[in-house]
């Protein structure tokens, strides 16, 4: 089943409303009062919507085995909870939600009895749910469900935006955006300005812990410390090169043939290997003195969901299958198989024990000065790397059966980035049947 962009934002919508009440129902049977759980301050909680449009997009293919469509379902929807419950305690240092308390829980975000829950309901969204409601969309006349839709989106970008500043403290704004929020709900000055205040008063109810005090954070004046934006970019550049040396070494050794691994036109970058790094880094930084099976078993399961879901968005994008494990036991619709999973676990292991403290220490030591510029200059030929290796992979596809270039920047990509090129840079690359 194919979907339009419309249509996945009004599923987006309508399951995170449906999350909405089951949390909400839960939280008020639980305290004796209505309780908004959501962390924006409308009828959503987005954390169940972006995970049923990842489902729909990514698992659309396990619909015939549902074993795997629960699996899959299970494993999605726990990483999506995992990531998510991460990304708040960075974001206001404390944990939004913990089940320590319960049976069978793993690090206080995930436990065994949710998980199975989010199978079954992400089984029976993707076999029965999508198709419902779908139906239903397509009741509604297409220009009045655009309005409504994209409509409704807007509205949950702009409470989200406020719930994240809330979230982060900050309650002194621009006068521009205050401006611009006022006109949109045809709010008073006064309310305007108190909007902020009101969400952050409404998630200290939902959420007592995040007003307790965080620990100062030591800093010494050096370049990239801790776990920033600078520290990650230059983690994320050293994943690439290294990623794209393994996989490179790694095929001479099995297959016998030197051939390219590079996720870009330019370099020997393996973007896959640099974005699972830098989540890895982001996601265990605070885990990184626990056991080595607790590294060990988050990177064999987010390594293999992680892998999957590019495999997949890969394949969407581009119109090519990079890779394929069908002839390996133990494969999942040949985009993962267990083995590599197990390759996931044990680079977590290695990368966050051993790598990772070195290569923080060498990063810090970089004079500062150096190091900004350094890094912007990398960080804008990346992005164009990246923007350029997106456009004549689309080029390449299109060669393979569509239109002759037509306008100037088609000619210029076609010229540079022939298919003789291509297939050089990615050997892999198959076209989707």
């Amino acid at each position: 089943m194919n979907y339009t962009l419309t249509e996945l934002t009004g599923l987006l919508l309508i399951y995170s409303t449906l999350g909405w009440i089951i949390e909400t129902v839960v939280g008020t049977v639980k305290n004796h009062k209505f309780t908004n759980k959501g962390f924006s301050t409308g009828p959503y909680c987005l954390i169940y919507g972006i995970s049923a449009v990842f489902m729909a997009v990514t698992l659309k293919d396990l619909t015939d085995t549902p074993i795997f469509l629960l699996i899959g379902c299970g494993l999605l929807a726990t990483a999506m909870e995992w990531f998510t419950g991460k990304f708040l305690e960075r974001l206001n240092h404390h944990k939004w939600w913990d089940y320590s308390g319960k049976k069978w829980n793993y690090d206080g975000y995930i436990c065994l009895q949710y998980s199975i829950l989010w199978a079954i309901l992400g089984a029976f969204t993707i076999r029965y749910g999508n198709s419902l409601f779908l139906s239903l969309f397509r009741w509604i006349p297409e220009p009045f469900f655009r309005i409504i839709v994209w409509g409704m989106a807007i509205i949950v970008f702009l409470d989200t935006a406020l719930s994240v500043a809330a979230a982060l403290h900050i309650k002194k704004e621009t006068p521009g955006a205050v401006r611009f929020k006022r006109r949109l709900a045809v709010l008073s000055y006064q309310f305007g300005l108190s909007i902020v205040g009101h969400v952050e008063r409404r998630m200290k109810k939902a959420y007592p812990v995040i007003t307790e005090k965080v620990e100062a954070i030591h800093r010494e004046g050096r370049f990239a410390e801790g776990c920033g934006f600078y520290k990650l970019f230059w983690l994320f550049l050293i994943a690439c090169v290294l990623g794209d040396l393994t996989e490179t070494i790694f095929c001479r050794l099995t297959a016998g043939v030197w051939m390219s691994r590079s996720s870009l036109v330019w370099g020997p970058f393996s973007i896959v290997w640099g974005f699972a790094i830098v989540l890895a880094t982001v996601l265990l930084y605070k885990d990184r003195d626990k056991p080595d099976r607790h590294v060990f078993l988050v990177g064999t399961l987010l390594g293999g969901a992680y892998e999957y879901v590019c495999s997949v968005l890969t394949e969407l994008v581009f119109g090519k299958v990079f890779w394929d494990y069908s002839h390996i036991p133990f494969n999942l619709d040949g985009r993962v198989n267990l083995l590599y999973c197990f390759f996931w676990g044990i680079a977590a292991v290695i990368w966050i024990k051993l790598l990772y403290p070195k290569l923080s220490a060498w990063i810090e030591k970089i004079p500062k000065k150096w190091g900004y510029i350094l890094t912007w200059i990398l960080a804008v030929f990346m992005a164009v790397n990246m923007l350029v290796s997106v456009i004549a992979l689309i080029r390449y596809d299109v060669r393979a059966g569509g239109p002759a270039a037509e306008s100037g920047w088609e000619h210029i990509i076609d010229t540079h980035f022939d298919d003789e090129r291509m297939e050089r840079i990615y050997p892999n690359a198959k076209p989707v049947d």
